[in-house]
């Protein structure tokens, strides 16, 4: 999968597509000041088509949503474009194509302060270990250091010691995968700069400081799957995901309640709640069954069946969560701070139901980092979307390409420092 990389200056323009199972978005952002902030000034959306449960299903329909959108976008951001195209994108992978490794790396670096490069060297040899055809890397983010067995150490450069352990996060994807999600982008006729977990993303997006470095869970409900990405020390160390979302629940209720998946969003959308009542009882809702006629075609239904349907696929989404994060020790490393972010979501009663199956403290999410997003789309559910920028201006350095570039590159002394501290 080619990725087009290069650093953007002051006054350049950025874009992000985020491609997901119920939408597919596109935010054109310019960089504002020589520290990477950001302004949204375009804003593009379409109902996703040809996209089912964070896989390409049809490339054709997936490429005209994906077209629409970014038109969109560019023509709210025509006077910064000044009539060019857009011909770059950022583009997230859904957390079911990609898997999550953690790795130890030492290097020795014999009593020299710690550089840049003994950094790199150890992401270098992380990703040398990784990489094979069945995986392409996604991140290789350096999530902790030791130097001579202290434990702790958030910036290791400029100490020195004998030995540098690194502890990587790496996340690698499914190469087929991944050059299906891009087909439908080059059709477009855009390049892509850099990719990024969906769930990174939108914990990128939405977390406080305090949050991503003391620990805490992310939750990104989208339509066809539901991601998860572990933060503690401002670094991600830990991603899964579950194959359940919000789509499901809407065909839940139309097959529940013989309706159609377009009258079944409506009343999910409407009507629908995370938490049964007991007021429930006492409201009917009218629904328009599937193939029937006159005085059969409609019916009234209590509320409560209609959560009485809702509420146990959204308990098996949160418990199929809480027993990954038991199982894998990490619910008990980052704490008791969930954050929900995703379209699906923003059900009323969503945070109560998680506090309740997780038993952690739950808040909902949106984008915090990004400046100059309408009130329509500054939401859970464009989290994603926004968190794609930020990861192109803020984490640039734990891209594969730029670590593997860094390598390559080191300079002529460098490169005799790190002989002789092997062969002396």
């Amino acid at each position: 999968m080619k990725i087009k990389n290069s650093r953007k200056p002051k006054g350049s323009v950025i874009a992000a597509l985020d491609i997901g199972s119920s939408k597919i978005a596109c935010f054109i952002a310019r960089v504002i000041d020589s520290d990477g902030n950001l302004e949204v000034v375009g804003i593009g959306h379409q109902e996703s088509r040809g996209v089912k449960n964070g896989s390409i299903s049809d490339i054709h329909a997936a490429e005209t949503s994906i077209r629409k959108a970014v038109h969109t976008a560019e023509k709210m951001a025509a006077e910064i474009l000044k009539g060019y195209p857009l011909e770059e994108v950022i583009i997230n992978i859904p957390a079911k194509h990609a898997i999550s490794h953690n790795i130890a790396v030492d290097v020795d670096i014999l009593g020299h302060e710690v550089t840049d490069g003994d950094i790199n060297k150890a992401l270098f040899k992380a990703q040398k270990q990784i990489v094979t055809p069945e995986h392409e890397l996604i991140h290789t983010i350096a999530a902790g250091f030791t130097i001579d067995n202290q434990m702790g150490i958030r910036q290791p450069k400029g100490m020195v010691g004998q030995n540098l352990t690194v502890d990587v996060h790496m996340v690698t994807g499914n190469p087929t995968s991944l050059r299906n999600l891009a087909v439908p982008v080059e059709r477009s006729h855009l390049d892509i700069s850099a990719i990024c977990l969906s769930s990174y993303a939108a914990g990128l997006a939405s977390l406080v400081e305090d949050e991503m470095d003391l620990g805490c869970t992310l939750i990104d409900m989208g339509g066809g799957i539901t991601s998860i990405a572990a933060f503690q020390g401002c670094n991600m160390i830990w991603s899964d995901s579950v194959p359940l979302g919000g789509n499901h629940v809407t065909n839940d209720l139309a097959k529940g309640l013989l309706i159609t998946p377009a009258d079944a969003e409506r009343i999910k959308t409407l009507y629908g709640h995370a938490i049964a009542s007991g007021m429930d009882d006492s409201e009917t809702i009218e629904i328009a069954r599937i193939g029937e006629e006159g005085l059969n075609k409609i019916k009234q239904v209590p509320r409560a069946q209609i959560i009485g349907i809702i509420q146990p696929r959204l308990e098996e989404i949160f418990e199929i969560i809480r027993v990954k994060l038991e199982d894998t020790g990490v619910g008990a490393l980052v704490g008791r701070r969930v954050v929900l972010t995703g379209g699906a979501c923003q059900l009323p009663a969503m945070r109560e139901l998680a506090q309740l199956v997780l038993n952690k403290q739950v808040r909902l999410g949106r984008p915090i980092r990004v400046n100059g997003l309408a009130e329509a789309v500054n939401s859970p559910a464009f989290a994603t979307t926004a968190g794609l920028l930020t990861y192109y201006a803020e984490r640039e350095d734990e891209m594969p390409s730029n670590i593997i570039a860094n390598d390559n590159g080191e300079n002529i002394w460098e490169k005799v420092r790190s002989w002789l501290k092997e062969n002396w």
